[in-house]
């Protein structure tokens, strides 16, 4: 057993170990309101927001409207100036990814209130 394997045994033990935390502390957490004498609908306070889906597929669309604009503004800032194409590219796509998602939060801000 070479050192490569410990890579993906280490991630799924790290990735067990987050999981296992949330779901026992948010269980401790639950047990210890329902003792109190909480009432259990404060569980599902969150829960009827509506769908959560349409958070996502905005915020997905800008992250790839910007990262597409990224693209199309780093060819044309390669093609018309002497920049270098290697630090051109990753920085406006990112640059434009951010703005995108900045974009996606606003919108998706603008939908929780409806």
């Amino acid at each position: 057993m070479g050192p490569e394997i410990l890579i993906p045994i280490s991630m799924f033990l790290m990735i067990f170990g987050i999981v296992y935390l949330f779901f026992s502390t948010r269980n401790r957490e639950r047990m210890a309101l329902i003792e109190k004498g909480v009432d259990a609908s404060i569980f599902l306070k969150g829960a009827g927001k509506g769908p959560a889906w349409k958070v996502f597929v905005v915020n997905l669309a800008f992250l790839l409207i910007g990262s597409g604009v990224g693209i199309f503004l780093a060819l044309l800032i390669t093609t018309y100036t002497s920049l270098d194409d290697d630090a051109v590219y990753p920085s406006i796509i990112f640059i434009m990814a951010g703005v995108g998602l900045l974009g996606g939060f606003r919108t998706a801000k603008d939908l929780d209130k409806e």
